[in-house]
């Protein structure tokens, strides 16, 4: 389980608006995290591209077990239990985890 890899992710139950069902997610926090703590933080992922935000990374179709085209929602990170992750569908290339690694700094001000 490493940074920038895709899994299906359980998000119910959820409040408000927060993203639900299960759906693709990559990992986003760091790899010694990863490997230590039952807690992996996420971004959700979906496929509904109608509006792409600057905090928001576009997938090709066919990517990384992807099957549509789709967007990684950065603003909807959390931290989620392991168990949440239902299966491994994929890993994004470096090229797609730097511009996540970009977004995130954009979302949260870190520069």
């Amino acid at each position: 389980m490493k940074k920038g890899d895709i899994y299906l992710v359980n998000f119910d139950p959820t409040v408000g608006v927060e993203v639900q069902k299960t759906r693709p997610a990559v990992i986003v926090s760091n790899n010694i995290n990863n490997e230590n703590s039952p807690i992996v933080s996420i971004s959700p992922i979906t496929s509904s591209i109608s509006k792409v935000y600057s905090f928001e990374v576009l997938i090709p179709k066919n990517t990384s077990g992807l099957s549509k085209k789709s967007k990684v929602m950065v603003n909807q990170t959390r931290a989620v239990d392991k168990i949440r992750l239902i299966k491994k569908l994929g890993t994004l290339p470096d090229s797609k985890i730097e511009k996540i690694n970009s977004a995130l700094k954009l979302h949260y001000e870190l520069d």
